[in-house]
């Protein structure tokens, strides 16, 4: 590698997978509004999905939406992009900031080894091409919380390009048909964050926090290949956790390690694309789903009544649910349109990486970066994941999503399975069902949970071996979460919720049910289905559920035939 040196940062990789459902709520194939080549030379041209408005009229044409998006993932690393300050979250304002990070004259640039780690592993986990020579450009804009007047990124020659994306959405409202869709990555680049600007609207002034300046970041720009906010949403899903599993960033949009940009326009099919506008800053994927939706029904809205669509930057609302605008894009104030906008960054020479055949004789391993060693290190990926958990434990693929859908989920799961004799479907249903609907009603992660994965397999033996109930089993759940400390085998004890095993006492309740309940009996006998369901509900109340429905349906069949 030619830059002047590389500084070394080690951090621990992040597993953690984080995937929720995927699916789509108009159905629709992905949109593509442009042509270009995909990953060597291949080319990814999918159908053009057809757009509405919410109400028809007479002599209507349809719409096409296209959808593009720029994404910015804060790299997983303990040090700044070009400098030794630490990166962390919720810092004191401006304690995290070096000579660099505030642009103080005769301070130089000195690349993150991580970073660039991070960048290749991630290009090669997304398809990219990888660059064995990539350039720093100046950015320049001015703004207070950029310190130097220009931000060092990869407009020209980035380290990684033509990489493709697969996501998967479903048809309905239910996973019963998966389809997976592929959106192209044009490019993937290195560039520093900006500063923060904190506005005191009580003083009217606004404050400069520049501990987040200099971080590096990963921007990933999609191509526009996709026609609605959910589709677009679902691609950022499935990056943040291929991001996560990678270990390359922890993705946590709530604390905006991952940002997005939107860009969006309709047409006509068969004509020229329309004036796009581009909505900045969404840091929630739900969002991202509303912003994008609300701007292409706001975009036919506009053209339906005769209006043009202006090119401009805009914002979402998320309190009214609506964007807004920010600044047009063809004025003076926008800093991309300058033509003077870009330059080469003459501090760091070309950032040079090799592959296995390529690699210098006698290279310092501290100073060269070999992209086929990064190769061999990737490690299994989310669909991978995903086809593992369908072909091991026989589950269905939408269950595979759910269980990569919350930060330790899958890992609970899994923790289960070994310490438990269910079959791997009731794990699953149970989990799924029972365990996360706890969590959700009380907000709370997995890692926070009063059950532990033991806990859950004990009380999951105890129903396996028939020595409780289903409805007793949940009984016991619920006493798990506020009992914290107690086994399953101590609830069921003290809250004597056994079934019964004595048949003979069970087939007395059955008979004194029967004839206290003779209209039951007589619509049993005369086929009504649901006549007999009654009647084992019956029972179950005076046993107080400790009786197993099964036995009971057979013993009732036995008596109504004798």
């Amino acid at each position: 590698m030619a830059a002047p040196m590389l500084r070394g940062c080690c951090l621990g990789r992040c597993w953690a997978l984080a995937c929720i459902d995927s699916s789509s709520r108009h159905g629709r194939g992905a949109a593509t509004g442009f042509t270009s080549s995909g990953k060597r030379g291949q080319s990814f041209v999918a159908q053009q999905p057809l757009l509405t408005a919410q109400k028809s009229r007479k002599g209507e044409h349809k719409w096409a939406a296209v959808v593009g998006l720029e994404i910015h993932a804060q790299i997983a690393s303990n040090s700044k992009l070009f400098s030794g300050s630490q990166v962390h979250f919720a810092a004191p304002p401006n304690s995290l900031v070096s000579f660099f990070d505030a642009s103080l004259p005769g301070t130089l640039p000195v690349l993150n080894r991580r970073c660039v780690e991070a960048a290749v592993m991630t290009g090669l986990a997304l398809n990219c091409h990888i660059n064995k020579k990539s350039l720093f450009d100046r950015k320049h804009y001015f703004y207070a919380d950029l310190p130097a007047g220009y931000q060092i990124t990869q407009q020209r020659l980035p380290i990684a390009v033509n990489g493709s994306l697969a996501y998967s959405v479903c048809v309905g409202k239910k996973w019963r048909q998966v389809i997976t869709k592929t959106v192209r990555i044009k490019q993937i680049q290195l560039e520093q964050d900006s500063g923060k600007s904190l506005h005191d609207e009580l003083r009217s002034q606004t404050l400069i926090d520049l501990n987040r300046a200099g971080v590096g970041l990963l921007e990933v720009v999609l191509e526009p290949d996709m026609s609605c906010g959910e589709e677009a949403a679902t691609a950022v899903r499935e990056l943040q956790l291929i991001l996560q599993a990678l270990g390359t960033s922890q993705a946590n949009m709530a604390e905006g390690q991952l940002r997005v940009d939107a860009n969006i326009s309709v047409h006509h099919p068969g004509e020229p694309l329309g004036v796009r506008t581009e909505v900045k800053n969404l840091n929630s994927a739900r969002f991202l789903a509303r912003a994008i939706d609300y701007e292409i029904q706001r975009q036919i809205n506009e053209l339906e009544n005769g209006c043009e669509i202006l090119n401009e930057t805009r914002s979402f609302d998320y309190k009214l649910g609506c964007t807004v605008p920010m600044r047009d894009k063809e004025g003076k104030q926008d800093y991309r349109w300058l033509l003077l906008l870009f330059m080469p960054e003459p501090n760091l020479p070309p950032l040079l990486l090799y592959d296995t055949a390529s690699l210098p004789a006698g290279a310092d391993p501290q100073q060269v970066i070999n992209i086929d060693r990064i190769q061999e290190q990737l490690p299994e990926l989310p669909s991978e994941t995903r086809e593992k958990l369908i072909q091991q434990y026989g589950i269905l693929p939408e269950h595979s999503f759910a269980l990569l859908n919350e930060v330790g989920l899958l890992e609970f799961f899994q923790n289960v399975i070994k310490e438990t004799r269910a079959e791997p479907k009731k794990v699953t249903s149970w989990v799924l069902n029972i365990f996360l609907g706890f969590l959700k009603q009380r907000n709370l992660a997995v890692n926070e949970s009063p059950v532990t994965p033991s806990v859950l397999a004990e009380l999951l033996n105890l129903l396996d071996r028939k020595v409780i109930s289903s409805a007793a089993a949940k009984q016991v759940f619920e006493e798990l979460w506020r009992s914290k400390g107690k086994t399953p085998s101590q609830i069921v004890s003290e809250r004597k919720l056994e079934l019964m095993q004595d048949e003979e006492a069970l087939e007395r309740v059955c008979h004194a049910v029967m004839e206290g309940h003779p209209q039951v009996v007589m619509d049993t006998k005369r086929g009504n289905p649901r006549a007999i369901n009654k009647l084992i509900g019956l029972v179950r109340k005076v046993t107080h559920n400790r009786a197993d429905p099964t036995v009971i349906k057979e013993i009732l069949e036995k008596q109504l035939s004798s």
